[in-house]
């Protein structure tokens, strides 16, 4: 797992503590932040999905081109 997976895991978890922390308190802006957070690591564990798929690509191009 990469950084920006791991990241983006970790901002999702933030942001579901922080969206329910809100509702408990009626906070109405932190439950927002939470639901940010959450979609932020969400588009960064995607981007790492899409690194770690492009490295593989790669490795695997440049794997068959020494056959």
């Amino acid at each position: 797992m990469n950084d920006d997976k791991l990241k983006g895991k970790w901002d999702q978890v933030k942001g579901e503590a922080k969206k329910q922390w809100g509702e408990l308190t009626g906070d109405e802006s932190t439950r927002l932040e939470g639901n940010v957070d959450k979609a932020k690591g969400k588009i960064r564990e995607g981007y790492g999905d899409a690194k770690e798929s492009a490295a593989r690509s790669i490795n695997k191009a440049l794997d068959d081109d020494d056959l």
